[in-house]
């Protein structure tokens, strides 16, 4: 097979950090390693065109969505239609089945094949947004009805996000999962100097690392954190990452006078990964994931995950982690239980389950999606000192 040039198109793509910008930076990187040519296409607040470790990225001016803490989106459809068509991708890849749905007519007249990445449950976003269950899921049909016929393929990354397609009737969905990066993310990043700045020796230090938006439900966070201390836990909370709702997140915890540090985005991944691998659990409380990277990336790092039993991530982290209610009091029971492990055993079991999600198996899904396979050989894994496979 002869090199194909991946084009992939994305809105929403955090100006600084989030799962997707994450997904978008190693699948292009595992599809340029892999011998063909990506390109991808974002918004942007100007315009740019450069080489990157994940091939050619390409920024087309977009406005900000207003109440989205930075996300931008591509509005300028001529614009957009004319950079495809100068580049004449082999294959069309989309993350984003609202605004960028268009793309799947110009890729049926283009004759290129296309698939869309299901990166959130439609309906699950749509109930977080105040929707009842009922109107969240005809609009989510309505909406998945569309995107199923608009293009070749719908790729979904686990059974969790492939449900509400299969509930439509969709034959043209596959499944591939995303990964995780096991040699920058291990236990040997445990740090004990910066464990002790976010909490003393007796107390739990609660990890958090999320977009504080409304779809992710940090705030069941903050309701965890406060009834285990309810319960005489000594517990502390640090979360990282921003968004809109940080500002009243850090109102309620001044009020209530919760032991929360607010980091903010952290840019250093390196610094991330010391956070995930020197707390005691970290939670994820984010209803209509799909995947869950961050959640992964902290498992990897050897620390066990409370997740939200509407997401996905119960599918994902298997028996090595705690599935909660969306309540902050289900959180803390979650807490609990996994504390009345011993710690080397749940350590372990995290870093085991992570083990299952390399990227050089997502991408190998993600090429079958495009009809497409590796050109060249994959790299040798390298080990990496203290890490437990």
């Amino acid at each position: 097979m002869t090199p194909l040039r991946i084009v992939r198109l994305a809105n929403f793509v955090a100006p600084s950090s989030g799962g997707l910008r994450t997904a978008l930076r190693e699948l292009g990187s595992g599809y340029l390693r892999a011998g063909h040519d990506p390109v991808l296409i974002v918004p942007g607040a100007r315009a740019d065109d450069r080489d990157t470790e994940q091939g050619r990225v390409i920024t087309l001016p977009g406005p900000l969505l207003p109440g989205t803490g930075g996300y931008r989106v591509l509005t300028d459809r001529g614009a957009v239609s004319r950079v495809l068509a100068d580049l004449a991708p082999d294959r069309l890849e989309v993350s984003d089945r609202t605004t960028l749905r268009w793309t799947g007519r110009w890729a049926r007249r283009a004759r290129v094949p296309a698939v869309m990445v299901s990166h959130e449950t439609a309906d699950g976003v749509l109930r977080t947004w105040g929707l009842s269950e009922g109107a969240a899921r005809r609009a989510a049909d309505a909406l998945n009805v569309r995107t199923a016929h608009a293009y070749a393929r719908v790729v979904c990354t686990t059974e969790f996000a492939e449900r509400e397609f299969v509930r439509i009737g969709a034959r043209n969905v596959v499944r591939a999962p995303l990964g995780v990066d096991l040699a920058a993310r291990h236990s040997a990043l445990r740090d004990a100097g910066l464990r002790a700045r976010h909490a003393r020796a007796a107390e739990t230090l609660l990890v958090t690392c999320t977009r504080l938006s409304v779809e992710k439900r940090p705030g069941t966070a903050l309701d965890a954190l406060e009834a285990l201390l309810r319960r005489g836990r000594r517990a502390v909370l640090v979360i990282a990452g921003d968004g809109p709702l940080r500002p009243r997140l850090e109102q309620r915890a001044r009020e209530r006078r919760l032991p929360v540090t607010f980091l903010g985005h952290v840019s250093d991944r390196a610094e991330l990964g010391a956070l995930q691998a020197s707390a005691d659990v970290c939670l994820a409380p984010g209803p209509a994931e799909t995947f869950g990277l961050a959640a992964l990336e902290a498992m990897a790092c050897g620390t066990p995950v409370v997740v939200s039993v509407s997401s996905a991530l119960p599918e994902v982290i298997g028996s090595a982690g705690a599935v909660a209610a969306d309540t902050g009091e289900a959180f803390a029971d979650a807490v609990d239980a996994l504390l009345c492990l011993p710690e080397a055993a749940r350590r372990d079991a995290a870093r085991a389950r992570a083990a299952c999600f390399g990227w050089d198996t997502a991408v190998d899904a993600f090429l079958a999606a495009h009809d497409a396979t590796g050109l060249r050989p994959a790299p040798t894994t390298t080990s990496v000192p203290g890490a437990v496979a």
